[in-house]
């Protein structure tokens, strides 16, 4: 899994390309954490549109994510989700808590780095 990602007006929007399972699912919480640690970040924009596999732990990581910034005042959004990720999120009941738009997040030159 590569992770990718920017804080950009309080919101920090991620890129994670490749799987996102059970050994993956750890470093995506951490590049959150440390990033919302670093940044006072308000909202969180993760595009999936570069995920070939999720699957629970990788739900879980996201579900974690989205209590963590909506118990700050927060809102989470699913940018882009590949058609697998799709289908996982709608199966799983994610996409009726978690807003998910069709259009991809813009990741600029990236202060945060690869993970």
């Amino acid at each position: 899994m590569d992770i990718k990602w920017n804080v950009k007006d309080g919101t920090l929007v991620i890129k994670v390309s490749g799987e996102m399972d059970l050994h993956t699912a750890g470093d995506f919480k951490q590049v959150v954490e440390r990033a919302s640690a670093m940044h006072r970040v308000r909202g969180l924009m993760v595009d999936l549109s570069d995920i070939s596999f999720i699957d629970s732990s990788g739900m879980g990581a996201l579900l974690g994510r989205f209590r963590q910034i909506r118990m700050m005042g927060g809102a989470m959004t699913i940018a882009a989700p590949s058609p697998q990720a799709r289908q996982v999120l709608e199966l799983a009941g994610i996409s009726k808590i978690i807003t998910i738009v069709d259009e991809p997040a813009i990741v600029e030159e990236l202060g945060g780095g690869d993970q």
